[in-house]
C-alpha cells in the first residue's frame, strides 16, 4: 500500500496556508486530481491535515511505505534528520496516517525544548495512552516505570532496567497489532528518554514495531548519536519549489519571485512564510542570505504574532514558556500576569491566524519555530514575569517550579539553588542524570559562592557516570577558575582522570598516587580508595614501569592487606603486584569463593582479582555472581569489562561455550556503548577460543582487528591478550617459530605487548614453541624468570603453567617425573590443559620407544579435544595414535556446533526452564527477540519442544569412552 493516494505536491501545506491561500491552491490542482475532502472544509481551513498527500517526497514515500511493509516480518527504525521547514513533520504525519489505514497502531511522543529537564517527560507522554498494558508486565519491570515517571518514592532502578521495561510493554502492545513509534523534534526530548529510545531501537529486530524519530539538524541527540539508520530531507527541486510558489502566492513580481525562491533554497515552510516576509524586511543583509533561514522563518511568524491582540499575545507566550500544553495552566498563569481573569476566546485569532492549534484541553503550535520565535520576540522583563507566574501556578509540581523560578535570574538566590539541588536529587532517584547535572550545575550559578565548588564537583562526577566527556570538560573549566583546598584538587584528579581517559605516563601516575594519599590526609577515605584503584586497574592495563610500580605497592600497602573488610581495598592490593601478593590474595579467594552468599558488588572486586594473579577456577563463580547482580540492577555499562574477564576465564577452563556466549554479548554491548578498548578485549577472548578449537583463520583475524584498537591507545594488555588466541593458532597448526615470537613479546619491555604479569601465562606455550625451533635455553631462562617472580605461591594457572613447561624443557633424564608431577596435580578443572600435557607425554613416551605406554595418554588427550570440539589437536593425538600402531576413527560434529553464541546461550537458558521473558530480562532482549532465536534453534538441534533441549545440547560422549586421565 502506498503512504497517499494521490501524489499531486501542491495540496501537501494546505493546512498551513492563509484561507486565501488555500483557495488559490484548491483552485489551481486540476479536478481529476483534487483530494477527496470536502472543498468547503478546504476553504475554512479544517481539511486534515494528515491526509494531505507528500509533497514531491517519492524517495521518501518509497522508503517509508518499505518500512511499513515489512513492519509485520521485522522490526525498524529511522532518523530523519534535516533543517527546520523541510518537510519532517509531514513526512511523520502522512506515515503515521498510513499506519492506521492498514490498522496498525500508533503511539507518539514529541520533544519540547521546555522540557528537556523533565526526566522521562518524553517517555511518559509516549506510554501513556498503552499504561494499563503494564499490568502485564512482571512486577520488577512495572515498578521500574513507576519509579520512572515519579509514581513511587521507591528509587528507580538501573536506567537499562527501566529501558528493558519500556521495551518489553511495547513489544506486547505490537503483539495485538504491528505498532508505529513517533519521535517529533527528537532533538529536545529529555535525555534520559532519549537514550531509553535509543535502547529500545537497537532491539526491535524480531518485533513488529517501526521507530521513526525527526531530528533538526544541528543539535545533539540520544537517537541521532545512536548509529540508527538515517535519511536525510533536503529541498524540493526546483519545478516543483515553484509550483507551490506561484500557487501560494500568485501575485508576486518577478524579482521577488526569483528572491524568494533563491532564499528558501527548496525549504517548503520558507517558500510560504517569505513572500510576506521580503516586503517587511528589506535590507540588504536580510535579503543576501546574512541571516540564516531559521532566523529569518522566526521573524516571519514573528511579524504574524506581532499583528494579534495583546492579550493574545501574552497567552501564546505563556503557552512558549511552559513544558506543558494544557490550557487551564496557561490561562492561570497568562491571567496572573494581565492581572485579570481570561478565557480561550482569547486564543480564537492566534487560531485563525494559523499559529496554533486548540481544543479544550490543549494549546498547540503549529511549528516548533512558531513558539521559539514567541520566546525570543518577547522582552526579557516580560519574560521573566512568565515565569514567576507559571511558578505560582506550579505548587504541586516542585521541579517544574523550580526551573520556572531558576529562569532568567543572575545573582545569588540560594533559595532557589537549594529547590534545584532536591530537583536533582529527585532526578537522579528516578535514573534521570542528565538532568539532575542540569540542575546542580544551574544550582551552583545561583547558590552561595561557598558551596560553588561542591556543586559543580557533583555536577562533574555526575557527567563522569553519564560519560559526558563534554560536560566535564565544560564543568571542570569553570572549576579551575575556583580557589580549592587540598581535597577538592584530589577530587578534580578524580575526575579527570576517569573521565577523560588519557593515557597515563610515568609522571600522571605518580600525580595520581599523591592525590589519593592527599584525600586519605585529609579524612575522605572513599576518595583515597578509587583513585588508587584507578592506578593499579591503569597498572594493570599499561605498565607503568619498576618505580611507579613500586611506588604503587607502597601505597596499597598503607591502604590495606589482602585481609581488607573493603572488597575495593583488596582489589588494589591484588592488582598493585598481582605475582608478589599472590599468597595473600589466594586464601583470601579461596574464602570467597567457598561462600555462597557472597555480596555481587564484593563479587564484582574479587572476580577481577582473581585474574590477576590467574586463579581463574575461583574467579570463575565469582564473576558470574557479578554479572548476575549487575543484570538484576540492570547496570550495563560495567557489563563490557566483566564479561570479558569472564570470558577470558571460562576459555581457559575450556568452557567453550560459555566463553563464547560472554564475549560475543561484551562486544555487542562494548559496540553499542562506544567502548572500542572493551570490544577489542573481547574479540582477543574469541580469538582465544577459535585457536583452542582450529579456527586459524578468525583467531589470527580477531587478533589482528583488536591489535588495531590497542596499539595506538597504548594499551599493552589488550596487546598482550591478542598474542594467546596468535600462539595457540600456530602452534596448532606446526607454526613454531611464530608461535615463539608472539609469546616472547610480552618479556621483551620494549614492545607494544609487554606485560610482566600476563607474560606468565603462556609460559608453557612458549616453552612448546622453543623445543621445535631449538630453543630450549633461551625457554629455560624465560621459566627461570617466572618461577622468581612468582614465588612459592603462584596462582593456579601460572602453577600448571610452569609444570608444564618444566616437563617440555627438562633434560630426558627428568622429563618423566616433571610430566607425573604435572599430571598429578588437579586438573579437573582445566581439561584442555590437561589434555595437552597428555599429548606432550604421550610424543614423550612414544620417542622413548615406550609405545605401549603412551597409548593411554594419547587416547585420554584425544578424548578431550573432541568433547571440547578441538578438532586440530585431537587429529595431532590421532597422527601420534596412528604412529605408534592404533588405529583411531575421526570426530563427529554434535548439533549444536550449528548454533552461534548468542543461540547457544538463549538455548542453555532456555533448557534451566527459563521462559523467553525471563531471558529477555536477563540478555536485555525482547521477548520476541529471544522467540525468534528459540525458532531457527530448535531445527538446528532436530527438536521440537523446550523440553528437549537439555538432551539435545548435552556433549557428545566421547568416543573410545569417558575422559581418563591416562596416567
Amino acid at each position: 500500500m502506498a503512504l497517499v493516494a494521490r501524489n499531486d505536491p501542491l495540496t501537501a501545506l494546505v493546512p498551513q496556508l492563509t484561507q486565501a491561500a488555500r483557495r488559490r491552491v484548491f483552485r489551481a490542482i486540476p479536478h481529476r486530481v483534487r483530494p477527496a475532502w470536502d472543498d468547503r472544509r478546504v476553504m475554512l481551513g479544517t481539511a486534515d491535515h494528515e491526509a494531505a498527500p507528500l509533497l514531491g517526497r517519492v524517495a521518501e514515500q518509497s522508503l517509508l511505505t518499505s518500512l511499513l511493509d515489512e513492519a509485520p516480518a521485522r522490526g525498524q527504525a529511522l532518523v530523519l534528520r534535516g533543517e527546520p521547514g523541510i518537510g519532517k513533520s509531514r513526512l511523520v504525519s502522512v506515515t503515521e496516517r498510513a499506519t492506521r489505514d492498514r490498522g496498525m497502531a500508533v503511539l507518539k511522543t514529541a520533544g519540547v525544548h521546555s522540557e528537556t529537564h523533565l526526566p522521562f517527560a518524553g517517555l511518559h507522554q509516549l506510554l501513556r495512552p498503552v499504561r494499563e498494558r503494564a499490568d502485564e508486565l512482571r512486577d520488577a519491570q512495572r515498578t521500574a516505570l513507576d519509579a520512572a515517571f515519579g509514581l513511587t518514592d521507591d528509587p528507580a532502578p538501573g536506567h537499562f532496567r527501566i529501558a528493558m521495561a519500556a521495551l518489553d510493554l511495547l513489544s506486547d502492545v505490537a503483539a495485538d497489532a504491528p505498532l508505529l513509534v513517533v519521535v517529533e523534534d527528537a532533538h529536545w526530548l529529555d535525555r534520559a528518554t532519549s537514550d531509553v529510545l535509543a535502547f529500545i531501537a537497537r532491539r526491535i529486530e524480531s518485533d513488529p514495531i517501526v521507530l521513526l524519530a525527526a531530528i533538526r539538524d544541528g543539535y545533539p541527540s540520544g537517537l541521532g548519536e545512536a548509529g540508527l539508520p538515517e535519511h536525510r530531507v533536503v529541498g524540493l527541486d526546483d519545478a516543483t519549489a515553484a509550483a507551490l510558489l506561484d500557487a501560494s502566492a500568485p501575485d508576486l513580481p518577478a524579482a521577488t519571485r526569483s528572491r524568494v525562491l533563491r532564499e528558501a533554497a527548496g525549504n517548503p515552510l520558507a517558500i510560504l512564510e517569505l513572500p510576506a516576509a521580503v516586503g517587511l524586511h528589506d535590507d540588504e543583509r536580510w535579503a543576501a542570505g546574512g541571516v540564516p533561514l531559521t532566523d529569518r522563518l522566526e521573524r516571519a511568524f514573528a511579524d504574524r504574532v506581532s499583528d494579534l491582540p495583546y492579550v493574545t499575545r501574552l497567552v501564546l507566550l505563556v503557552a512558549a514558556l511552559s513544558d506543558e500544553n494544557t490550557v487551564d495552566e496557561v490561562l492561570e498563569a497568562s491571567a496572573a500576569v494581565a492581572g485579570t481573569a481570561l478565557d480561550l476566546d482569547v486564543t480564537g485569532p492566534a487560531a485563525e491566524a494559523g499559529i496554533v492549534d486548540v481544543d479544550l484541553r490543549t494549546i498547540r503550535f503549529r511549528h516548533p519555530l512558531i513558539r521559539s520565535a514567541v520566546a525570543q520576540n518577547a522582552g526579557l522583563e516580560e519574560r521573566r514575569r512568565v515565569h514567576e507566574a507559571l511558578a505560582a501556578v506550579l505548587v504541586d509540581a516542585p521541579d517544574r517550579r523550580a526551573w520556572h523560578r531558576a529562569a532568567l535570574l543572575a545573582g545569588e538566590h540560594e533559595d532557589i539553588a537549594l529547590e534545584l539541588e532536591q530537583a536533582a536529587a529527585r532526578a537522579r532517584r528516578r535514573g534521570a542524570l542528565v538532568v539532575a547535572v542540569t540542575a546542580i550545575r544551574r544550582a551552583a550559578e545561583l547558590g552561595e559562592p561557598s558551596s560553588r565548588s561542591r556543586r559543580l564537583l557533583a555536577a562533574a562526577g555526575l557527567a563522569v557516570e553519564l560519560g559526558r566527556t563534554d560536560v566535564v570538560v565544560a564543568v571542570l573549566g569553570e572549576v579551575s577558575r575556583l580557589d580549592l583546598g587540598e581535597l577538592d584538587r584530589a577530587r578534580v584528579t578524580w575526575v579527570e582522570e576517569t573521565a577523560l581517559t588519557r593515557p597515563l605516563d610515568a609522571a600522571r601516575f605518580m600525580s595520581v598516587i599523591a592525590a589519593a594519599e592527599q584525600a586519605g590526609a585529609a579524612g575522605d577515605h572513599e576518595l583515597h580508595v578509587n583513585l588508587l584503584w584507578l592506578v593499579a586497574s591503569r597498572a594493570w592495563w599499561v605498565d607503568p614501569g619498576p618505580d611507579v610500580r613500586r611506588t604503587l605497592i607502597d601505597a596499597s600497602d598503607r591502604l590495606g592487606d589482602a585481609t581488607a573488610e573493603d572488597p575495593r581495598v583488596f582489589a588494589v592490593h591484588a592488582y598493585a603486584d598481582p605475582l608478589g601478593h599472590a599468597a595473600g590474595v589466594l586464601a583470601r579467594l579461596s574464602s570467597a569463593a567457598a561462600d555462597k552468599h557472597v555480596d555481587a558488588d564484593a563479587a564484582r572486586f574479587f572476580g577481577p582479582a582473581a585474574l590477576v594473579v590467574g586463579a581463574f577456577d575461583l574467579g570463575n563463580d565469582l564473576l558470574a555472581t557479578a554479572i548476575e547482580g549487575l543484570r538484576v540492577e540492570g547496570r550495563l555499562g560495567h557489563l563490557p569489562r566483566l564479561l570479558t574477564l569472564y570470558a577470558g576465564m571460562a576459555a581457559r577452563l575450556g568452557d567453550w561455550e560459555v566463553a563464547l556466549a560472554a564475549a560475543e554479548e561484551a562486544r555487542r554491548l562494548a559496540e553499542e556503548f562506544m567502548e572500542p578498548q572493551w570490544a577489542a578485549a573481547a574479540d582477543t577472548a574469541i580469538s582465544l577460543v577459535a585457536a583452542m578449537r582450529g579456527d586459524t583463520h578468525t583467531a589470527e583475524l580477531l587478533a589482528a582487528q583488536a591489535e588495531m584498537v590497542a596499539e595506538p591507545a597504548g594499551a599493552n594488555i589488550t596487546m598482550a591478550f591478542a598474542q594467546f588466541g596468535k600462539v595457540l593458532a600456530a602452534l596448532a597448526t606446526g607454526r613454531h617459530a611464530d608461535a615463539y615470537a608472539s609469546a616472547d613479546r610480552l618479556f621483551d619491555p620494549a614492545d607494544s605487548a609487554y606485560h610482566p604479569a600476563i607474560s606468565s601465562w603462556l609460559i608453557a606455550d612458549l616453552a612448546e614453541a622453543a623445543t621445535h625451533i631449538d630453543r630450549v635455553d633461551a625457554a629455560r631462562a624465560r621459566v627461570a624468570r617466572v618461577e622468581a617472580h612468582a614465588g612459592e605461591h603462584p596462582g593456579t594457572w601460572i602453577a600448571l603453567g610452569l609444570r608444564h613447561a618444566r616437563a617440555l624443557i627438562a633434560d630426558p633424564a627428568d622429563a618423566g617425573d616433571r610430566f607425573d608431577e604435572a599430571l598429578a596435580s588437579d586438573l579437573t578443572r582445566w581439561p584442555f590443559q590437561r589434555a595437552r600435557v597428555q599429548l606432550a607425554y604421550g610424543q614423550w613416551l612414544r620417542r622413548q620407544r615406550r609405545v605401549a605406554e603412551s597409548r593411554a595418554v594419547l587416547r585420554a588427550a584425544r578424548d578431550t579435544f573432541d568433547v571440547l570440539g578441538c578438532r586440530p589437536w585431537g587429529e595431532r593425538a590421532r597422527r601420534e595414535l596412528r604412529a605408534s600402531g592404533e588405529r583411531s576413527r575421526s570426530r563427529v560434529d554434535d548439533a549444536r556446533d550449528q548454533l552461534t553464541a548468542q543461540e547457544l546461550q538463549i538455548a542453555q537458558l532456555a533448557a534451566q526452564g527459563l521462559s523467553n521473558r525471563e531471558i529477555g530480562e536477563q540478555l536485555f532482549l525482547s521477548h520476541r527477540t529471544i522467540g525468534t532465536h528459540l525458532y531457527r534453534v530448535f531445527p538446528k538441534l532436530g527438536v521440537t519442544s523446550r523440553a528437549e533441549l537439555n538432551a539435545a545440547l548435552a556433549p557428545a560422549a566421547a568416543p573410545g569412552g569417558g575422559l581418563d586421565d591416562g596416567r
